[in-house]
């Protein structure tokens, strides 16, 4: 697996990430021995890098990541842990007392004394509190959210080195590539990018996305028109969308959620594949073109599994 540099950081994250969303049964019941199967065989495939929140699954995500870290049983510098603060269950809280407590919680859920990425989760539903490297219990900040202007209105209004990171969803896929748009911004402000969800939360899926998908019929009709074309000829949409994610090195790395061995296996074989002989070109013109009435159309923020 492909290692690629975090902004200025240091850290060097695997181009695939492993998104721990799935693992709080936000999209159907994972049981302890199947996380921990998909966590395992994540890490010996050259997956280092696990993102969770409090968000999902009601911190039951975290709880499960944190076991499933803990049966490695690796050195701690062997991976690399984000998790969130400021979006709840309960709903949205950035105060500097609540984000304190909350990594506090977030450490003891997944059984570690530091994070090594601490990120304000969909920080345009609140403000950036400035007071969260607490003494050795993470390494670095950063904002995610789904508007990419939120990114230039708080870069712009924070001293330089405040922030680290940012972590984008749903604007570097097939459908939606806007985020390459302010990536030399990004590179001027020395912040790592990653980027989350590829499939577009399950519209470049066989399956389709969940009910409460926020996308318009519009861009949910030619997402499915798009995975039919791949099924008819062969192709798998979800595999080409992750390879097309994969293919701009100025993004760190690709977030996706796994529960499943399957998936993980799937997820780490497109990699590979595209490692050694490239994509299908032809599969992502004829997507493309499929897409092209309703390229780069996002969605007003709401119930996102950022």
């Amino acid at each position: 697996m492909e290692l690629r540099e975090l902004g200025r950081t240091g850290l060097k994250l695997s181009s695939v990430g492993f998104g721990a969303s799935p693992l709080g049964n936000v999209f159907g019941s994972v049981s302890e021995q199947q996380a921990n199967a998909s966590v395992r065989l994540a890490f010996q495939s050259g997956i280092n890098f696990f993102d969770t929140s409090p968000y999902y699954g009601g911190t039951l995500s975290e709880k499960v990541l944190g076991k499933a870290l803990k049966a490695l049983n690796v050195p701690r510098s062997e991976y690399i842990v984000a998790t969130k603060c400021g979006r709840y269950a309960e709903g949205f809280d950035f105060s500097a007392e609540r984000v304190t407590r909350s990594v506090d919680e977030s450490l003891e859920r997944l059984q570690l004394d530091y994070v090594d990425i601490l990120q304000c989760h969909d920080i345009e539903f609140g403000s950036l509190d400035q007071k969260l490297k607490e003494a050795g219990k993470t390494r670095f900040i950063g904002i995610t959210g789904l508007p990419l202007e939120v990114f230039t209105y708080v870069l712009d209004r924070v001293p330089p080195g405040t922030l680290d990171v940012i972590l984008s969803y749903c604007h570097h896929s097939i459908n939606d590539s806007t985020l390459e748009d302010i990536v030399p911004y990004l590179k001027s402000k020395g912040v790592g990018i990653i980027s989350a969800s590829p499939l577009a939360m399950g519209l470049l899926t066989e399956a389709g996305p969940p009910e409460w998908h926020p996308a318009s019929p519009e861009l949910k009709s030619a997402c499915r028109a798009a995975a039919t074309y791949c099924k008819e000829n062969g192709k798998n949409i979800s595999k080409l969308a992750l390879q097309y994610s994969l293919l701009n090195k100025e993004i760190t790395s690709v977030l996706v959620g796994m529960k499943s061995v399957e998936q993980v296996e799937e997820n780490v074989a497109a990699a590979r594949e595209l490692t050694a002989s490239g994509i299908d070109e032809e599969a992502l013109s004829e997507v493309g073109a499929i897409l092209k009435p309703v390229k780069n159309q996002s969605w007003p923020s709401g119930i996102q599994q950022s």
